[in-house]
């Protein structure tokens, strides 16, 4: 499995699993300028970013802590935009859903409240 392909997978792999937590999926892969938000949620009356990261190894570090503050900077650019253009006013949360699959496992690892901005 390639890069782009492991991405794709392990989104669609995130998004199974939020539904199966009940979360309400609104949006995949919005974009806004150079930002992209991965999953746009709503879950107990917040609107909830996730940001998921899928590698197949955690030899260069955990997947989360692919997630730099320039990223964090677009991510929430790009949350605000959403929430502005779609006229809502609800509670922000971000989330980063973490991702380790390879030949010997699958590991799923879903961080609530990851970053706070608002």
């Amino acid at each position: 499995m390639n890069h782009n392909e492991l991405g794709k997978w392990g989104e669609e792999y995130a998004a199974s699993y939020l539904e199966k937590k009940g979360y309400e999926l609104l949006e995949r892969n919005w974009f806004f300028n150079k930002a992209e938000l991965d999953i746009i949620a709503l879950k107990d009356n917040q609107l909830v970013i996730v940001e998921v990261k899928t590698r197949n190894s955690d030899f260069f570090g955990n997947p989360q802590d692919f997630v730099t503050p320039a990223k964090i900077t677009l991510l929430v650019k790009a949350a605000n935009e959403y929430i502005i253009s779609n006229d809502l006013d609800l509670e922000v949360r971000f989330d980063v859903i973490a991702i380790l699959k390879n030949k010997s496992q699958e590991q799923l690892k879903h961080f609530e409240d990851a970053f706070y901005y608002f």
